[in-house]
């Protein structure tokens, strides 16, 4: 089904040629589409650099308010590029009160202030909008959400926390090393009842856990692409984040040419393709036609198996999830799957059909015709769906797509992400919730395990979840039941985003003011690096992975988004509660300290590495996070900001998850220490990291720092590595975060 390569491959005349170690691979990067791009895209001089100035860029709710206050204080006057601020994960508005809308009244205050463009709420999900009015063959977008891919239409997209994008609107660039490409070599037909996320599913399985793609773009060719619809590819392609991968980009035909005429954009479309002699550093060849039904069981989108293996292996599959859930969350969860396994047939409690990956168009025909003149049952399970936008939504009204869905008692509500990200469609304690949405990590769905609440989504597809529907709850794989897949035409109307939409962009509203409600604050000061510095774990986790949704929960946490210093108070509240207070009271020692008052417990750790008394008038004082593999997920910055906002001075880990949350922890001034793969780190919180001369490090480029681990049993040394720092990334360290580089530059 999967085979990976992890050596060189070229394309000539079409065919993949292996290796020979003769060529100029360099140049055969060049002649990628995603090098073809990037080129063109470049601002750099240097050769094994990129920095790109992008075409357009996307925001939403949760994260455009953060956005513009930061590039507000940093001296924005005008948009310098296409920003679209849309409104469709922060509108459910969860938490009371006003401060939901204020904040969709300030993005449309901003938009026309500073020249963007302002998708109202619900009218779209984020990435369906850009799809359908964003994206063009051969442009660059930039989203501060991580599912910003549009490769299956040509189109670049990479998604990073808000401060990459406030250097944009501040006419900076995104500056990376030049990433490694992976050629994506597609063959075969997918057999009926085999959709995009099955697809999406097994290639996460192959790649994630060994880091195959990690940080490299993924280039999709072959002649399988000929044989997969539009929609089909992008539900592929949203779903490469989920590999940790920057971007992804596909060859481009006949099919995306006749979507760009369709949605009114005829002129974006080019054709897109590697050049013979391509070159690129690994493959992963799909052949399509041996995909089967996924699914993929909790708590990762790459913990995944056929939906036949689990229904024949169900009890010790299960088994293993549970001990999975005991291992993270501890005996204060009662958190049971095996009891789904009922007289050998594995039963659900809810189906979801959501967002940028599973509200697609085919998909919910798909489904359609899978129910048509079924019923979903009146027992516990039930199904809810979510169109990706109006215009999608007044297409399956008017074909009759809604009305077979409906008769069989599903629900059709609003574009919206929130089953994707803890705010909507809740599912009961101990529920199994199967959905066709992004991720599935704990608490996604909107679970708080230190509540003692817990419930299992499964991702899979949305041609398998209707055919589970079908059975009233009953886990069963699309190609296991007889349906006839209707051919709908799509005609796109975008008249709604006609009356809608407000486009501003390139022309701001000379003398608009910013609405600015109670709960949108600035962000507090922030202190720049100093000589030395000491700080104090407030948590260490030894989680393999430690995503950003345990980092910052989502959910109802959105509403706070927009306040740093409230939104602060969820920080890893779902994973070590007890942060919060901790860090805190760090936070208040080294103000303390600032104003001659030093606690004791800060002069008894620096009396054990030197003078005290000398060192505690150079040496800073903040808490720390320790994690495996922190920062899988989502793009959000907040995920380091908070840490910064509550005094953090550092993360120490064996490695990032991404690229994205080393870059955000970077940008709010958190030093992003790593550690080698064979050093013991068996500290607890409450113990101490002395970095001396740690400024002077960072600013002459040390990139291997001796630190002293200060604890219950005396000091230890250890090695903190802090790798390939941009000249901007040192300066931004330097100066405490990004906010405070820009100030400097502006006095």
């Amino acid at each position: 089904m999967i085979e990976l390569k992890n050596s060189g491959v070229w394309l000539r005349n079409g065919q993949v040629v292996c290796d020979d170690g003769m060529m100029d691979k360099k140049a055969g990067r060049d002649k990628t589409i995603a090098y073809q791009i990037m080129n063109k895209h470049n601002k750099s001089d240097e050769a094994d650099k990129f920095r790109i100035k992008f075409d357009a860029m996307m925001s939403h709710d949760i994260t455009y308010v953060g956005i513009i206050q930061t590039a507000r204080a940093s001296g924005l006057k005008q948009f310098p590029l296409e920003y679209n601020l849309t409104n469709c994960h922060n509108s459910l508005c969860a938490v009371g009160g006003t401060i939901n809308e204020d904040d969709h009244v300030f993005g449309l205050s901003a938009a026309k202030k500073y020249g963007g463009n302002f998708v109202p709420t619900n009218l779209a999900v984020i990435h369906q909008y850009a799809r359908e009015a964003v994206a063009g063959c051969g442009k660059m977008v930039l989203g501060s959400d991580s599912h910003t891919r549009y490769g299956a239409l040509g189109t670049m997209g990479v998604g990073e926390g808000g401060p990459e994008l406030v250097k944009q609107l501040l006419n900076n660039t995104y500056d990376i090393d030049k990433p490694q490409v992976v050629l994506v070599w597609l063959e075969g037909t997918p057999k009926q009842g085999v959709g995009p996320h099955d697809v999406a599913i097994a290639m996460c399985k192959a790649v994630f856990a060994n880091g195959f793609v990690k940080n490299k773009v993924l280039e999709f060719v072959g002649p399988g692409i000929k044989n997969l619809s539009i929609d089909f590819r992008n539900g592929i392609d949203v779903m490469t984040t989920e590999t940790t991968c920057l971007s992804s980009i596909w060859a481009t035909d006949e099919k995306v040419s006749e979507y760009y005429a369709k949605h009114g954009m005829a002129d974006r479309y080019a054709k897109l393709d590697p050049q013979d002699g391509a070159y690129y550093d690994s493959m992963i060849k799909i052949d399509l036609s041996k995909v089967e039904c996924m699914i993929a069981l909790p708590f990762h989108p790459s913990n995944a198996y056929t939906i036949h293996e689990l229904q024949q292996n169900a009890k010790d599959i299960f088994a293993l999830v549970e001990k999975e859930a005991k291992a993270q969350f501890g005996d204060k969860i009662d958190f049971r799957l095996q009891d789904k396994f009922v007289d050998g047939k594995i039963l659900v409690d809810q189906g979801i059909i959501a967002g940028c990956a599973g509200g697609l168009f085919e998909n919910l025909c798909e489904a359609a015709d899978i129910l048509d003149g079924a019923s979903t049952g009146n027992g516990y399970f039930t199904l809810s769906t979510y169109p990706a936008s109006q215009p999608l939504t007044m297409e399956i009204v008017k074909n009759g797509v809604a009305a077979k869905l409906i008769g069989a008692g599903a629900l059709i509500k609003s574009a919206f992400c929130g089953p994707c990200f803890g705010a909507g469609d809740v599912p009961s304690n101990n529920g199994l919730s199967i959905r066709h949405t992004t991720r599935n990590f704990p608490n996604r769905e909107g679970s708080k395990p230190g509540q003692g609440q817990l419930a299992a989504v499964a991702l899979m597809d949305a041609r398998s979840i209707a055919a589970t529907a079908k059975n009233g709850g009953v886990l069963t794989a699309a190609t296991d039941v007889e349906y006839t897949v209707t051919k709908y035409d799509y005609h796109y109307d975008d008249s709604i985003y006609q009356k809608r939409v407000y486009k501003g962009f390139d022309a701001p509203e000379q003398g608009a003011e910013l609405k600015l409600g109670p709960n949108i604050t600035d962000w507090p000061k922030m202190n720049p690096m100093s000589e030395n510095m000491l700080v104090k774990l407030a948590a260490v986790i030894h989680d393999p992975v430690t995503t950003t949704d345990e980092l910052i929960p989502s959910g109802e946490t959105s509403s706070y988004r927009s306040n740093p210093l409230k939104l602060s108070e969820f920080a890893l509240s779902r994973r070590v509660p007890e942060y919060v207070s901790r860090s805190k009271a760090i936070q208040q020692a080294d103000r303390d300290r600032r104003n001659g008052i030093v606690a004791d417990e800060i002069k008894n750790a620096l009396a054990q590495v030197g003078n005290a008394d000398e060192l505690v008038k150079n040496t800073s004082y903040g808490s720390c996070v320790f994690a495996t593999k922190p920062g899988d997920g989502s793009a959000r910055e907040q995920a380091a900001s908070c840490q910064k906002v509550l005094g953090g001075d550092a993360n120490i880990c064996y490695e990032f998850a991404t690229k994205r949350y080393r870059s955000n922890c970077i940008n709010w001034g958190i030093a992003p220490f790593t550690i080698d793969a064979d050093t013991k780190f068996d500290y607890d919180e409450g113990d101490f990291v002395f970095v001396p001369g740690i400024r002077e490090k960072i600013a002459k480029g040390i990139e291997d720092i001796p630190a002293k681990v200060i604890g219950k049993n005396g000091v230890s040394d250890i090695m903190l590595h802090v790798k390939g720092l941009t000249e901007d990334e040192k300066t931004i360290l330097l100066e405490g975060c990004l906010m405070n580089y820009y100030a400097a530059q502006n006095k």
